[in-house]
């Protein structure tokens, strides 16, 4: 191995980042989560570089589309997990290199944060929010390294994190994926998004879905002042779409399953719509659809705008045919990105819903929507474009369907490139500890400047994520209990050690309140009980919010660990968050409002005037009163007096000073 470092293969390695890093890199160990378009990218680089370990970790598999761009893939690989593929292929780049292969979930239980501390650093080349979330608070539990990424079309960012040091993952919020009102949705759509987003989110889950009821959704956009009228429509429209999910189901469907359901769909509920006269004053009526009227080709629809400017050919006929027939012959170009007429529309949804039926009656309980599943996603395209048509919407192509209902975002295989380099880059820099040197950078559409690079911020102190205070458990959730485990980790207090003894606190597990000081039913309750297993968190928060939340990571008992044995082992030094004294409440002032006459008080001594003094030393009353003020007094109540020996006759009086 030395041999070989030394004659040429890290020749140039080790010219460029000295013997002692490159030595080093024969024994870190990387964890790469991962296999996609920068993940063999990333891969590549890793493996090139002289990484000695890593373990490569990615739940999906291989679909024909990655293949443009994710080159250790052929298409003999597609439908095999891309972990393996991966691993198998840039294995043979660098024979030196151990690469371990896991088709998992980052976020089964088994990865827990005892497992992610067996690593030195971890690379993120993840695709979707809530795992990038999860790997975070893992990589901040365990206290290891991360460098997250990201690109979108040509842009692209790379971002390294280490606790206490930079800001992490969730310093910053997200933006929150655009979503729209119900009834828009429902009943008046206005965009091709509009009715996408019905096809995938609405009419698929109803037809073929979890059996849910959508009363919630409903309840909640009523809460939200969306209009009441339409709302009691679709509760009974929800109801009828029991009836057509039944008979989708039902051994005995007929071959005219797919004509009950358009009718319904497309029919029946349009027109019921169309009875609400208030919804239509201000927009275009919806026209409902018939189905044995666009078989034959007879059936007229107003196109939209831009459906006729862009399907309009030489001869001025819609979409090459007269009167939207279908165009089976014409048309040149990929499938996908064909223009589909109504005819094509209503075939393509009529063979997509039987094979869906086929599916649920051959045992599939539930079918949700994947972009990379032809059925699902002839369902929403003709779907979509059939609702677009009954509205006057712009109708779209499978591959323009594909893309807004999958969130594709154009991926640029130079742009992957550029990023898995940059990772590497920031991740030598985050091994040699060179801190100093750590930079955001982000890859801009610029040709001037392609590239940026922002110095790196400090945590956010309001962050739930980074600033709280660690520490990890090993137990059985079986026989441990939630009281035990609380008490346990705050400890006595007793010296640097002891924790920081017992307080009033909550216990939450994610959004979960399991205790507090006037709640404590679970407290008896084992943490398996209440569904708080191994590579869950608990976070102990305090009541007064003097010291910081602490997080508790599950891990299990050690291997051989015996029965007999306590079934909770606390780490050896207590956690000791952060303490911030609430701020001492400063005395009140004395009220300078004038108190009210008290009926059970007829007298209070009024203390001696003050006089002033003359230049003999004798004292006279001092007139402290004006025509003006007395009478100002008089109508507030008040009377002044003259002198100090002066008095009223009255009962009910108080003299003041």
């Amino acid at each position: 191995m030395d041999k070989q470092r030394k004659s040429g293969r890290y020749a140039h390695a080790e010219a460029i980042l000295g013997p002692e890093l490159v030595s080093r890199l024969a024994d870190t160990k990387v964890l790469l989560v991962g296999a996609g378009g920068i993940g063999c990218e990333l891969l590549k680089n890793v493996v090139l570089t002289g990484f000695g370990h890593i373990t490569l970790l990615d739940l999906d598999t291989i679909d024909l589309s990655n293949l443009n761009r994710q080159f250790l893939f052929k298409k003999k690989d597609v439908k095999q997990s891309k972990a393996m593929v991966a691993a198998q292929t840039a294995g043979a780049f660098n024979p030196n290199v151990r690469i371990q292969p896991i088709h998992a979930n980052i976020k089964e239980p088994q990865f827990d944060v005892e497992w992610f501390q067996s690593f030195d650093i971890v690379l993120n080349a993840l695709d979707n929010l809530d795992a990038r979330r999860h790997v975070n608070k893992m990589c901040m539990a365990a206290g290891i390294p991360l460098v997250e990424s990201g690109t979108a079309g040509y842009l692209g960012q790379v971002q390294p994190l280490l606790k206490d040091r930079t800001e992490c993952f969730d310093c910053i919020p997200k933006p929150t994926p655009k979503s729209f009102p119900v009834c828009t949705i429902r009943s008046t759509p206005s965009q091709p998004i509009h009715c996408i987003v019905w096809a995938k989110s609405y009419l698929l889950p109803q037809l073929f879905g979890e059996d849910e009821d959508s009363g919630t959704e409903l309840d909640e956009a009523e809460k939200q002042g969306e209009n009441a009228q339409e709302i009691a429509a679709l509760r009974k429209e929800a109801l009828a779409y029991k009836a057509v999910r039944n008979a989708l189901r039902s051994p005995h469907t007929t071959d005219d399953a797919a004509k009950t359901v358009f009718e319904k769909v497309f029919n029946a509920d349009i027109e019921n719509l169309l009875l609400m006269a208030d919804m239509w004053r201000s927009r275009d009526k919806p026209t409902p659809l018939d189905f044995d009227a666009i078989v034959e080709g007879s059936f007229v629809v107003k196109e939209s705008t831009k459906n006729v400017a862009s399907s309009l050919n030489s001869k001025g006929q819609v979409n090459g045919h007269a009167n939207g027939a279908s165009s089976s012959n014409g048309n040149g170009g990929l499938k996908d990105q064909r223009a589909l007429t109504l005819q094509d529309n209503l075939a393509l949804f009529v063979s997509s819903t039987d094979r869906l039926a086929s599916r649920v009656r051959a045992g599939e309980e539930t079918i949700s929507f994947d972009k990379d599943d032809d059925d699902t996603l002839d369902f929403v395209t003709a779907a979509s474009n059939l609702r677009s048509a009954a509205y006057y919407i712009e109708r779209k192509t499978r591959w323009e369907v594909k893309e807004m209902a999958g969130n594709i975002i154009p991926a640029i295989a130079t742009t992957n490139a550029i990023i898995s380099g940059l990772i590497v880059l920031q991740a030598l820099h985050l091994l040699r500890k060179s801190y100093t040197a750590l930079k955001n950078v982000h890859v801009q559409f610029k040709p001037a400047v392609p590239l940026s690079t922002v110095n790196l911020c400090p945590p956010n102190p309001k962050c739930g994520i980074c600033r709280d205070t660690y520490t990890k458990v090993q137990c059985d959730p079986a026989r441990v209990t939630l009281g035990e485990l609380v008490e346990g980790i705050l400890g006595d207090g007793d010296g640097k050690d002891g924790g920081t003894g017992k307080r009033e606190v909550s216990v939450y597990e994610e959004k979960r309140v399991l205790s507090d000081p006037d709640w404590d039913d679970n407290d008896e309750r084992t943490l398996e009980s209440l569904g708080v297993t191994r590579g869950r968190f608990l976070s102990i928060v305090d009541e007064e919010g003097e010291w910081g939340t602490i997080g508790v990571a599950l891990c299990e008992l050690p291997p051989n660990h015996p029965m007999d044995a306590p079934a909770l082992i606390l780490p050896s030094s207590l956690p000791k968050p952060l303490f911030t004294p609430r701020p001492s409440t400063p005395p009140a002032e004395p009220s300078r409002k004038r108190s009210a006459p008290d009926d059970d008080v007829a007298e209070v001594e009024a203390p001696s005037a003050k006089r002033a003094k003359t230049n003999g030393g004798a004292s006279t009353s001092q007139n402290v009163g004006s025509p003006s003020k007395k009478k100002r007094l008089e109508e507030e109540g008040l009377v002044l007096l003259e002198s100090a020996t002066d008095g009223m006759d009255e009962v009910d009086v108080i003299e003041i000073d």
